[in-house]
């Protein structure tokens, strides 16, 4: 047997073994944190282990890709084809992409992609590797698949230097107009210089017809489940991350296009209630002819919770209301609607406020769906009677089951998930749901998608997402709480928030130059543009220190920065007396954007990759990565900024020329701003 296609074959066989043992250690951390559903603190023992879990889910993904490129490899080199482990927690399963690349690295990519058929039409699937030159010397692009496919042709038993590829590659580029310069350098790289015409053609498209989506393949029907409060407890800063990342996420998607459905997947219904309704009818006993006024929610559940602790009578009383509202009792039942529609105002104050949109469907709207799911589970022989219990196995070996049924006939979060899954790709017709929840909860998503996929819920074309992120930490480096031990209220959050933002305003004397009406603009799209934009400039991944101070920073990749940024550019044509309609007249005048400056051109160029950053962040879902590109372009604006001139004045002030075709690059750069804040969810002011 060939020596390389025996060693693909035994690192295949080490990165299946080593994902075998990973699948057993996330099996061991699931049984120590596998029911951390509530908001309540826990123990340092179990935030590690939910810490551990996320580490080792990272290690995972990582083996996974591993082992699908050695079975590429495999095939490509003639060998048999090995079959994995199935993979743990894959993130985006749909076997093809729903998105058209018409960017200009796409099309690139479609060049070479042409000359490698046309040099090596005995190579199948041959890869194209295709990325941004890191130093300007080396060119604006940079090829290169030319060492992979010299590996194929070994295996194959040809010998060709990846130098001598890259030059056949070279050699079958097609005619094009989008290339300047080729080069081959080193082992076998091929440097690609642009055309400054690529730049004219797609940056002048988006001030003509504005800053459009790439084009999907087919739309897709998406179910975004995020925030989640629980009723009875106000929001807190746990709930800030999964409520800012979900609403990011949803403008992603129906941005390029897709039909979002953003789900509120509330917590009202089960036990706790017991405890509510029995202190509401204890509060307000005339609460059937006049509707309480629950003014302090937390408050009301702290003293029902007291209650339920201490008064074994009151306990008793209870677990009579839980089997009356299971029942649907009618009086019961409006006792419970009291209690939620409380909660619901309370919320909508602060998705208000951050501009979040969602539609609430609770844990009740699925309580006849989950009744109907047992039923068929048990039916199909999918449900295993454990100690009382009904569990569902996954398939997938070594993995603990979910609890379907307590033993005491009660469900759980896994009844309750598995059944909202089920309504909704059979009722809403869903082709992908992502769920917008902290790491600690990553195993029981996994299971999860696995008992669906066992089920018969989830086709091969059906795409899952579990989006896990780290927790907030405050400036000690601990879980943000209050000073006295408390977490932290979201709308005190938000309220300090707006106080900074303001007297950060105030210092900077902008009070003295705007309106009362657009400083209260400016401070709001501080405040919560800083709030968001801290958050989403992070690895999702990772925990995040929060700190008012270093969010409200005018310098670095911060929400002031880039705010600032925009409102500058915006100033510059009014300053210049210009207004957008002479623009887009100029624009219909043929005046050219400005590319010939090495800045305008290199400004230019961050401006074209705004593609394929919205195509790539579709495909993983990392939102930090739209914020590196803003900054990206603010730095690169900074420098066009500082070396051309747009307006130029004479000593007295009088304006002697205006560079229009710069103007319509400061235009562009705005326009593209200003996307890309809409779907981080800022919303920037023109004059700050």
């Amino acid at each position: 047997m060939d020596p390389d296609l025996e060693s693909l074959k035994k690192r295949t066989a080490a990165s299946e073994d080593k994902l075998q043992r990973i699948i057993e250690t996330f099996n061991k951390l699931k049984q120590g944190y596998e029911n951390l559903n509530s908001e309540d603190d826990v123990p340092p023992e179990l935030v590690d282990l939910a810490l551990k879990n996320a580490k080792l889910k990272y290690q995972l993904n990582i083996l996974n890709r591993a082992i699908e490129e050695e079975k590429k490899k495999l095939s490509s080199a003639g060998g048999k084809s090995v079959t994995a482990t199935a993979p743990v927690g894959k993130t985006g399963s749909a076997p093809e992409s729903v998105m058209e690349e018409t960017s200009v690295r796409a099309r690139l990519a479609a060049l070479f992609a042409t000359a490698i058929a046309r040099a090596f039409s005995d190579v199948p699937d041959a890869p194209v590797l295709l990325e941004l030159s890191k130093y300007d010397k080396f060119g604006d692009y940079q090829f290169n698949s030319a060492m992979a496919i010299s590996q194929i042709l070994k295996a194959q038993g040809i010998k060709k230097s990846p130098r001598d590829v890259a030059q056949a590659i070279y050699s079958e580029i097609p005619s094009n107009k989008m290339i300047n310069k080729l080069e081959i350098a080193g082992p076998g790289f091929i440097n690609i210089w642009l055309e400054r015409s690529v730049g004219q053609e797609v940056l002048g498209d988006i001030l003509k017809n504005g800053v459009r989506p790439p084009k999907l393949k087919r739309k897709l029907k998406v179910i975004v489940d995020f925030s989640s409060p629980n009723i009875a407890k106000e929001m807190h800063v746990g709930h800030l991350r999964s409520t800012i990342i979900g609403d990011s996420i949803s403008r992603l998607l129906e941005f390029v296009g897709h039909d979002v459905l953003r789900l509120n997947h509330v917590g009202d219904w089960g036990t706790q209630f017991g405890m509510l309704i029995a202190h509401l009818t204890d509060m307000f006993p005339d609460y059937l002819v006049r509707s309480p006024s629950v003014s302090n929610l937390q408050q009301f559940y702290k003293q029902s919770k007291q209650r339920f602790d201490e008064d074994e009578q009151f306990k008793k009383r209870a677990y009579a209301y839980v089997v009356k509202l299971q029942s649907f009792e009618p009086d019961t039942i409006t006792a419970w609607k009291l209690i939620c529609d409380a909660s619901r105002k309370e919320f909508q104050k602060v998705y208000d406020r951050l501009g979040i949109k969602l539609v609430e469907r609770g844990e009740s709207f699925y309580q006849k769906h989950m009744e109907k799911l047992v039923k068929d589970l048990d039916s199909r022989g999918l449900l295993e009677e454990d100690e009382g219990r009904k569990v569902m196995f996954s398939g997938v070996e070594g993995q603990i089951p979910m609890t379907i049924v307590k033993s005491d006939g009660g469900f759980t979060y896994d009844t309750s998930d598995l059944a909202a899954l089920k309504q909704r790709i059979q009722d809403e017709k869903a082709n992908w749901t992502i769920y917008v929840v902290d790491s600690g909860q990553s195993l029981h998503f996994q299971l999860l998608e696995h008992c669906a996929k066992k089920a018969g819920f989830i086709s091969n074309d059906f795409r899952f997402d579990f989006v896990g992120f780290g927790v907030v930490l405050g400036e000690d480096k601990k879980k943000f709480k209050t000073r006295s031990g408390e977490t932290v209220r979201l709308v005190e959050l938000l309220d300090e928030g707006v106080k900074r933002a303001r007297e950060t305003l105030v210092e900077k004397g902008r009070d003295k130059v705007l309106e009362e009406s657009e400083l209260l603009a400016a401070q709001n799209s501080v405040a919560y543009g800083c709030i968001k934009y801290s958050d989403l400039a992070h690895n999702r991944i990772n925990d995040y220190v929060f700190s008012f101070d270093k969010m409200l920073e005018d310098k670095g990749n911060t929400a002031v920065y880039l705010l600032y940024a925009y409102t500058r550019i915006c100033s510059i044509a009014r300053n210049a007396n210009i207004t957008r309609q002479q623009i887009t007249d100029s624009i219909a005048a043929n005046e050219a954007l400005s590319l010939d400056h090495p800045k305008e051109w290199k400004l230019a160029k961050v401006l074209l990759r705004f593609e394929d950053v919205i195509v790539r962040i579709t495909a993983d879902l990392y939102l930090h990565q739209l914020c590196d590109f803003l900054y990206e372009i603010a730095t690169s604006f900074t420098e066009f900024y500082d070396s051309c001139y747009c307006i130029e004045k004479n000593k007295t002030g009088e304006i002697i020329k205006v560079h229009m075709g710069r103007l319509l690059l400061c235009e562009v750069t705005a326009s593209i701003m200003a996307k890309c804040f809409d779907i981080l969810g800022l919303e920037p002011v023109s004059r700050m």
